[in-house]
């Protein structure tokens, strides 16, 4: 049995609850996933991103944890992009080893590749998996390194990390072919600083952004946090 929980401002601090909750269902395997900032989690970044120090103290109290549960349970934490100093490997790469095909038959290289602007992304209702795979433009997008731009191009760890998100790169620079801006190597990594250290400054601020209610995809939630 696997379980995946989505951790964030508001229930990091209660991460040994969790996994004591798991342990009494059962579960084989247990993934605490800090929130990554796409779509709606972006939209609510400010209410939801929690301070260096909460992830700190999270990920110590899961490591206590691993050891007083020994093998009965595996545990994985994964630390939010903002807080790291190279970015992950997205999807191992654009178009290696993932396609996912939405309800609507349109094939994708990631969960968030349609954020990005300017990509006909193909649809299996009208393409062969095969030929979309091999040939379709949006596929090759992103694959090799010719897209690149610097510090990207040059990197000795570009076939290890592909450059990051090209999602995250799109969200935080605008254009999508930047390097991810959580490399300490991207001219844009102090803007991904700044935000870190603005979660810490409204944490405990009573008229802070964090205040704010959150913002639900059905405007009938949405109302509902705003009258609470």
């Amino acid at each position: 049995m696997v379980l995946n929980v989505v951790l964030h401002r508001f229930n990091l601090d209660h991460v040994e609850r969790i996994i004591d909750m798991a342990l009494d269902m059962g579960v084989d395997y247990l993934e605490l996933a800090n929130t990554q900032y796409y779509g709606w989690a972006l939209v609510n970044r400010a209410q939801l991103m929690p301070t260096r120090e909460q992830v700190e103290r999270a990920e110590s109290v899961v490591n206590a944890c691993r050891a007083r549960i020994g093998n009965r349970m595996r545990i994985l934490f994964v630390v939010p992009d903002y807080f790291e100093e190279r970015p992950k490997a997205c999807m191992n790469g654009w178009g290696s080893v993932f396609l996912g095909i939405a309800p609507d038959g349109t094939a994708l290289p990631c969960h968030a590749a349609r954020s990005l602007p300017g990509i006909a992304f193909p649809n299996v209702r009208d393409v062969g998996v095969k030929a979309i795979w091999q040939g379709s433009a949006a596929f090759n997008r992103y694959r090799g390194d010719a897209w690149m731009k610097a510090p990207c191009r040059t990197c000795d760890d570009k076939e290890r990390d592909f450059g990051g998100c090209r999602c995250q790169a799109y969200a935080l620079t605008g254009d999508a072919e930047n390097a991810d801006p959580v490399c300490a190597k991207s001219p844009r990594h102090g803007d991904v600083q700044a935000i870190v250290v603005h979660a810490r400054r409204t944490r405990d601020a009573a008229d802070g952004e964090d205040s704010r209610p959150i913002v639900f995809r059905s405007d009938a939630n949405s109302r509902k946090a705003r009258a609470r």
